[in-house]
């Protein structure tokens, strides 16, 4: 492997990362319900799923479940029902538009918490989408030398990885940034109603999609 294969799966990571899809969603929505932390933590489940999705179409494990139509199907239908069910969370809370006020103690009361709630919704919502196989199978190949043995992709699937998780991070800071601005009801509203309308779409959207 050359670092210009290196450095061009690093460009193509990148664009790809700035396509706004379910991982982007699901970290926006848990640095508003439960701040910076929950929003960092929830970015690194998403990243721990990308970095072990990736090793394991690297080793070859990916690809069995990929072929295995009855597992591929599975884990399809526990991710459209995944995203279901967060997408209504969040139409709910925008519908309803009831909200907790903040209390400043809540994360270090709760940190440990709120840490495992977002770190297992990153996770749940990234691994139980088959399409993230499906990419690494499709792209990792086309960057690997002629001849390379499929090892070789284990980097680039953790650079993947890290590039999620720079922008993700980014995500959060961003929305922390501007939290006065975005818990105010109004716009607190109109957040969760985008992102559970997106959600909504991203489920429907891997329900009717052919592998």
């Amino acid at each position: 492997m050359t670092w210009q294969s290196v450095w061009a799966f690093t460009l193509f990571a990148v664009v790809v990362t700035l396509v706004p899809g379910p991982d982007f969603a699901v970290v926006l929505r848990g640095a508003l319900v439960g701040g910076r932390g929950r929003g960092l933590w929830t970015a690194a489940g998403v990243t721990t799923s990308n970095a072990v999705q990736g090793v394991a179409v690297a080793l070859g494990v990916g690809a069995l479940v990929v072929a295995s139509r009855p597992v591929f199907t599975a884990v399809k239908w526990v991710g459209v029902a995944y995203l279901m069910f967060l997408a209504a969370q969040a139409l709910r809370a925008a519908l309803s538009g009831r909200y907790a006020a903040p209390d400043p103690d809540a994360p270090r009361l709760s940190g440990a918490r709120q840490a495992w709630l977002g770190w297992r919704r990153g996770l749940t919502s990234n691994i139980t989408n088959p399409k993230v196989l499906a990419f690494y199978l499709a792209v990792l190949p086309q960057f690997l030398p002629a001849g390379g043995s499929a090892v070789q992709a284990v980097p680039l699937a953790l650079v993947h990885a890290a590039v999620s998780a720079a922008y993700l991070a980014l995500v959060v800071v961003g929305a922390d940034r501007a939290r006065r601005v975005l818990q105010r009801r109004r716009v607190r509203r109109a957040v969760d109603a985008v992102t559970g309308t997106a959600m909504l779409g991203f489920g429907l959207r891997l329900a009717t999609e052919h592998a």
